[in-house]
């Protein structure tokens, strides 16, 4: 039985209350400029109380097309291009290494663990090594400036893959061969044996991927040169005037706390599910 000490208890508190004050106060400090104008927030020092401008910057930031940006697409359409490649980033690759995995597991062809040490072999690999001849390819498929453009590249993972793989080598082969007494084909003990047991690894995966697809800001820098197909990460920067042009801050800060929100409702609502696929060894 550990001991109880209670210098150590406060300690850890102190820790731990250091630590969510170092997280947080960037994001106090965003959430608190976007209630301000611009003129306030340039003042030294920077006011940390709310400001009286709340709804007006973030009305602007959300619909209008006359922010004083250099941006003339409303935040509401890279918010919601953000959102569909983050869904379809998440969902692709989920659906992709469940069916390698299952294939690699279930199915016996030639130079099988050859195709998974050589999809295991491109995680040395990231978009940044590949992205000339990437590029190369999604313009000659004439797929820039589209939702296709953006999200197909990014669709395919090797993490996920792998621990889908290492998951279903723990699954009894006693539920396979139980399934095919039963008369159940390969699909049918994928969708009713092998998803189900997979619920929780695929929700904490969904988070993961989603927030790996929301952040995402190289790839579609390249692949966009129309403001209309903008994501949010890719529009902020935008909205970061160059030169003596005079940045908007207060708008820019309401579009900053705007792109958090969505993230932040997947995480909050998936939590339970969160945790139990990253530490639950139940099957």
């Amino acid at each position: 039985m550990i001991e109880r000490n209670r210098f150590l208890s406060v300690l850890t508190h102190v820790v731990l209350l250091l630590g969510v004050a170092v997280v947080v106060f960037p994001v106090y400090i965003a959430l608190i400029a976007s209630t301000h104008t611009t003129e306030e927030i340039i003042q030294v020092p920077m006011p940390l109380t709310p400001g009286t401008h709340f709804l007006e910057n973030f009305t602007a930031a959300l619909l209008s097309t006359d922010t004083g940006t250099g941006l003339h697409t409303p935040m509401a359409r890279m918010l919601t291009v953000s959102l569909v490649m983050a869904l379809a980033i998440a969902i692709g690759k989920i659906a992709i290494s469940l069916l390698s995995a299952f294939a690699i597991v279930y199915f016996r062809f030639p130079f099988r663990m050859l195709c998974f040490w050589a999809i295991f072999v491109t995680l040395m690999l990231p978009v940044e090594v590949r992205i000339a001849p990437t590029y190369k390819v999604v313009s000659d498929l004439h797929m820039l400036n589209s939702y296709a453009g953006l999200a197909i590249p990014l669709i395919a993972s090797a993490t996920a893959t792998f621990l889908y793989r290492q998951f279903f080598l723990t699954v009894p082969d006693e539920l396979a061969e139980a399934s095919r007494v039963d008369g159940a084909g390969p699909m049918r003990f994928f969708k009713d044996v092998l998803l189900p047991l997979s619920a929780t690894s695929t929700a904490a995966l969904f988070v993961i991927q989603f927030i790996y697809g929301w952040n995402q800001y190289l790839w579609p820098l390249l692949v966009t040169t129309e403001e209309r197909m903008y994501p949010v990460v890719v529009g902020i920067k935008q909205m970061i005037s160059a030169g003596d042009a005079e940045t908007q801050w207060s708008i820019v800060m309401a579009t900053a706390i705007l792109a958090m929100l969505p993230p932040a409702v997947v995480v909050l609502a998936m939590q339970k599910w969160f945790v139990r696929g990253l530490v639950d060894a139940e099957k």
